[in-house]
């Protein structure tokens, strides 16, 4: 009871926060059904707040409707894709709401010209659709789709990277009381967000109505038939065509079974041979007999046995391949370049240790011992330069030298 009186009393971005996540939910994964109706009663309440503070208005545009109020134009496709999903015994009705809800939420989008023009002109030719326009209709709602979420998927990423560099930059330079908002974006970029979403909601809600409207025609003409016929007729005829197409099947299996029985191998390379150059057939081979002896590469009185001396060793090396084998599988040599990998890792994290320690443990030098360092620098330079005049090491590469 308190539950419900708080779900009640909750403001609309909220309850419509728990609708979208619930629809999100059963769009990736099946839910049960309470948790479906559960969302469908909750998408119902924002629809009835939505409708009740006016936010949408037929003499507006999509230019007109502000950023935080884009987000509720999605309610009545929600509530359509959640409708249907809803499992019970007639879904004739289940079809029929679901089908309003989506024809709700296509007129609103169109009033607010959300909806493109070739999809206009594709809904306003009805009847006289042809194969072609409906080819030409469904590649061009795919490709918006398409867009849709590539743009989407970029604003995510965006996002993504924007809150890596914010918490890095909030590591390295404390944010001042008040200066949060100044990290956020302007607005427009969560804009651009709602106007794709709903893009690819309306590429959806066209799929799913034509599809609602199949599934529709089957089950009236089925339901037609059965009252026609009567159910046990009914069922007797589809068991008689489903045997008619056991059956059918089966002597088509029978028919095909002699050609499509595999062949008996061929094991002798001798008859084989013979087959190849015209000397024998195939049908012969249940009929040949292997007489030949097995090739045995190396000396026959080595093979299958232990050695025991330098010079059957010597022997056994006689018949060996013209190229190296492998010392090692392919499992251990990737074994031993992920051991090398992680020691030189190790080291490298030892030697940034030393040098990070080492650093802090000298600390940086005052002003007086900066100028003794550079003093000191420019002595040795001197020195090295008395020592080593200017052109000193070049007297060998003259002509004159």
């Amino acid at each position: 009871m308190v539950e419900g009186k708080m779900e009640e009393e909750l403001p609309l971005p909220a309850l419509f926060e728990q609708a979208r996540q619930i629809h999100s939910n059963a769009s990736e994964s099946s839910v049960d059904q309470d948790t479906v109706r559960k969302g469908i009663e909750q998408l119902r309440k924002c629809d009835g707040m939505v409708s009740k503070l006016g936010l949408f208005s037929s003499n507006e545009t999509k230019d007109d409707v502000s950023t935080s109020n884009l987000k509720y134009l999605l309610v009545p496709f929600y509530l359509a894709e959640l409708t249907e999903k809803v499992s019970q015994e007639d879904r004739i009705p289940v079809i029929k709401a679901s089908q309003d809800h989506l024809k709700e939420f296509i007129s609103i989008c169109e009033a607010l010209e959300f909806v493109p023009e070739d999809e206009l002109e594709a809904t306003r030719q009805g009847a006289s659709d042809t194969f072609a326009t409906r080819r030409a209709k469904k590649i061009a709602r795919f490709k918006r789709q398409k867009a849709a979420e590539a743009k989407l998927q970029e604003i995510k990423e965006r996002k993504e990277r924007r809150g890596r560099s914010l918490r890095a930059a909030a590591l390295s330079t404390p944010v001042d009381v008040g200066d949060e908002d100044a990290l956020e974006d302007d607005g427009e970029e969560e804009r651009e967000a709602w106007l794709s979403t709903i893009s690819l909601a309306l590429c959806k809600a066209f799929d799913l109505l034509e599809m609602l409207k199949k599934e529709e025609e089957m089950l009236l003409a089925v339901k037609e038939r059965q009252s026609k016929d009567g159910e046990e007729e009914f069922a007797r005829e589809v068991l008689d065509e489903r045997t008619k197409k056991v059956e059918t099947w089966h002597r088509s299996a029978a028919a095909r079974a002699p050609l499509s029985k595999p062949v008996e191998p061929i094991t002798c390379a001798t008859f084989a041979q013979d087959v190849i150059e015209g000397r024998a057939s195939v049908s012969q081979a249940g009929d040949h007999k292997h007489h030949h002896q097995p090739l045995i590469f190396g000396p026959a009185s080595l093979v299958n046995r232990p050695i025991t001396s330098e010079r059957e060793r010597i022997a056994a090396q006689v018949f060996q391949p013209g190229y190296r084998l492998p010392t090692m599988s392919i499992e251990e040599a990737g074994l031993r370049e992920m051991e090398i990998m992680n020691k030189w890792q190790e080291r490298n994290a030892e030697l940034m240790k030393e040098a990070t320690s080492s650093w802090h443990r000298d600390g940086p030098r005052t002003a007086e011992e900066e100028e003794d360092f550079e003093e000191a620098k420019a002595r040795a330079w001197d020195d090295w330069k008395d020592d080593n005049p200017r052109g000193a090491g070049n007297k060998k590469l003259t002509p004159c030298g």
